[in-house]
């Protein structure tokens, strides 16, 4: 299977004897959050396509979801992108500066402010090709661990997209467009000696979707550090920020309500 050999690897010889998802729980708390860096690649065949990197923030909440982001994509098309989110109860309230809204932008202006219900804030803004597990939240470790085998460190697994979205608010909330509910996901775990995750490598292939992308494959390769540390998230200086995009020569556009 390609997904599996793309994820394979030797396991470091240190084995962990913390259980990862109490190890997770402790360090869960407003205010707090993660590091991470990611590399996230379209494969045909063995042919690389694309290769999109990212580096930022995560703040939780008490549960595990995540409360904000703020994230540096680079290597893609548009240019370099920075995002900065807040979730909220329903939708949430996003920043953008630079790449594919950077030429949309007033003159002055370097952030745009999108309140949109139906933007939901981390698929708008780190894209189709987003690490789809969250290995900040309980009862999606619990899942992986489950339905993965263990050896010393790492967790090497399959779990299909409606598996996973049953147990993961993260995964709920991406987006459906070009997947099948009965698309595989092929994952590998690394945990520190502390129990916490380190790294999620993780790949699916397209079954549905649109025609240039079915039958290719998605390798998301997330390393995460900082686990528990004090964070963050703020918004941008309202002075350099607008609502309003130049589309067509005008430049009052907004989303519709």
């Amino acid at each position: 299977m390609a997904c599996g050999a793309l994820l394979a690897g030797a396991a470091p010889a240190q084995a962990v004897t913390k259980d990862p998802v109490r190890a997770l729980k402790a360090v869960l708390a407003p205010g707090h959050g993660v590091h991470f860096t990611e590399t996230a690649t379209l494969l045909d065949g063995i042919v690389e396509q694309a290769e999109r990197r990212r580096k930022g923030v995560f703040e939780f909440t008490a549960k595990g979801d995540i409360k904000a982001l703020d994230i540096t994509t680079t290597g893609g098309e548009d240019g370099r992108e920075r995002v900065i989110g807040f979730n909220h109860t329903i939708g949430g309230t996003s920043y953008r500066s630079g790449g594919p809204i950077g030429k949309w932008l007033k003159k002055g202006e370097t952030w745009w402010k999108d309140s949109h219900q139906l933007h939901l804030w981390h698929t708008e803004l780190l894209g189709y090709d987003e690490q789809l597990v969250n290995p900040a939240e309980p009862a999606t470790l619990a899942a992986l661990l489950k339905n993965g085998q263990r050896s010393g460190d790492t967790v090497t697994g399959a779990i299909t997209l409606k598996e996973l979205e049953r147990v993961s608010r993260w995964a709920q909330h991406s987006s459906h467009s070009s997947r099948d509910d009965d698309t595989k996901l092929f994952y590998t775990l690394t945990l520190t000696s502390a129990g916490l995750i380190s790294r999620v490598q993780s790949a699916y292939t397209l079954i549905a979707g649109p025609d240039e992308l079915v039958g290719k494959t998605f390798h998301v390769d997330t390393r995460y550090s900082r686990w528990g540390g004090k964070v963050s998230i703020k918004t941008p200086d309202p002075r350099e920020t607008t609502t309003e995009l130049c589309i067509e020569g005008r430049c009052n556009w907004r989303l519709p309500g």
